[in-house]
């Protein structure tokens, strides 16, 4: 299950409501990322 945020407001929109249209449905922009749940930073040797 996928959960994607909004760029241009920043909700969270799960994947079930990107099936129909590809638009959020607060403010209406087509442009999502979907957050990283962890990062890892390695220092170079």
């Amino acid at each position: 299950m996928a959960i994607y945020k909004c760029f241009k407001c920043g909700k969270q929109i799960s994947h079930k409501a990107l099936e129909k249209r590809f638009v959020c449905p607060t403010c209406g922009s087509k442009m999502f990322f979907k957050p990283r749940k962890h990062i890892v930073k390695i220092k170079a040797v």
